[in-house]
Formats: structure tokens, sequence, C-alpha cells
């Protein structure tokens, strides 16, 4: 729920702060930057909430850790890249693809009842799909939306 937030709440400030500065309301640049400050934001969680993270992921894969530490620093690059002109296509596809990859581990998570901040087996379970999957839904039409159409 947090990082859906992070990102209206960025929206909303930078389309603001382009009307302001520029006189126009700039929807695209607004929208990749919404998207990257959400992912800082869901990148630091990789770092602090390490052993919950790690507790998403099913037993069979190897080297969570690193794992965990990985996709924070994928998400911290895609941040970056959305920003850049001659990158922010290659990340819109590439974030895709990882947005796509990570719903599994998002729903191993539910069915787990695990509660990542807490690092225990007490989360809300496999109702939060509800939530989680039009979520990963909805980050995937915003990197379409914003960092690839028209381009």
């Amino acid at each position: 729920m947090k990082p859906l937030f992070v990102l209206a709440g960025a929206f909303v400030i930078s389309l603001a702060a382009t009307r302001l500065f520029t006189g126009e309301y700039a929807h695209l640049a607004s929208g990749r930057i919404a998207l990257s400050v959400m992912l800082l934001f869901t990148a630091i969680g990789h770092f602090v909430f390490t052993k919950g993270m790690i507790l998403m992921m099913p037993r069979f894969i190897p080297f969570k850790k690193q794992l965990v530490y990985f996709t924070g620093i994928i998400e911290f690059t895609a941040a970056v890249g959305l920003l850049l002109p001659g990158l922010q296509v290659t990340t819109g596809w590439l974030l895709i693809l990882f947005f796509i990859c990570t719903l599994p581990v998002n729903i191993n998570a539910a069915l787990q009842h695990i509660d990542y901040q807490k690092a225990t087996h007490d989360g809300p379970g496999p109702a939060y799909l509800w939530f989680r999957i039009p979520l990963q839904a909805l980050f995937i039409i915003w990197v379409y939306w914003f960092a690839l159409r028209g381009q």
C-alpha cells in the first residue's frame, strides 16, 4: 500500500512542480519521476527489511539474501534509468519484465502469510493478493504509459 501512496504523491507533487516552473503540466516526465521515487522507496526496503524479504521467496530459491540485495540494486538502477532519455525505453521494458518476475514472490509471500517488515508469518495472507496483483498490473501499465508510450 505504501508504494502506491508514494507513487501517487510523487506524481501529484511533480505535476504541480512542473506546472509551477514551466507553466505546463509535464505528465510523462512527472509519471517517470513518480515511478523513480517509488522505486527508490521500495529499493530501500530491500536493505532495511532484508530478513522479511528473504522469507518471501520460495524455499527452493538459492542465494536469497544476495537476490534481495540484487533486486534492491535493480530498483535503484531503474529509478535512474527512467530519468535518462537514452535509457528510459530499455529501462521501461526491463522494469515490466522485473514486475512480472517478482509477482510469484509476492504470491508466495501472501500464501505463507509473510509480514516482510517484521520478518514473521503473521501477515495478511492470501486476501492480500486481491490488492497486490492489481497493484503489480498498475505498475506495469504505469511503466508502459509513462516510459514507453509514444517513444
